[in-house]
């Protein structure tokens, strides 16, 4: 199983990272100083997690209920994370507007998932 799911898990890995790693090394980094930029951060992770989960089943047939069904991995993973953030670390605290965020990044890779399999099936035709 953690063959099947190797970048889902890799991916999973690195977000672990960096929501937990301290902030003040983020603070470091110029182009990070942008406000709001963390918010775009956290839609793109979370993207970029769906995206590879809906990926690593590409080749069974997916219907959108069940990419739905898989959306809940990413979005509680990235609950968790935040829970995480606000009780081990001391550096970071935990948001509901990162929550958000995440979300917005899981939806909108599904949307894309639905759009590029929607384009598929026409070029089939």
């Amino acid at each position: 199983m953690i063959k099947r799911y190797k970048y889902s898990l890799a991916l999973s890995l690195i977000i672990l990272y960096l929501s937990l790693k301290n902030a003040e090394e983020f603070n470091r980094v110029q182009f990070l100083n942008i406000p709001h930029f963390d918010k775009f951060a956290h839609t793109c992770m979370y993207f970029a997690l769906m995206s590879v989960v809906i990926y690593e089943k590409w080749k069974s047939a997916l219907k959108i209920s069940h990419v739905f069904l898989l959306a809940l991995f990413p979005f509680l993973y990235g609950i968790i994370m935040e829970i995480l953030q606000a009780t081990i670390t001391t550096t970071r605290s935990g948001s509901p507007y990162d929550v958000i965020f995440n979300t917005f990044g899981v939806l909108i890779s599904i949307a894309a998932w639905k759009i590029i399999q929607r384009v598929y099936k026409e070029k089939l035709r």
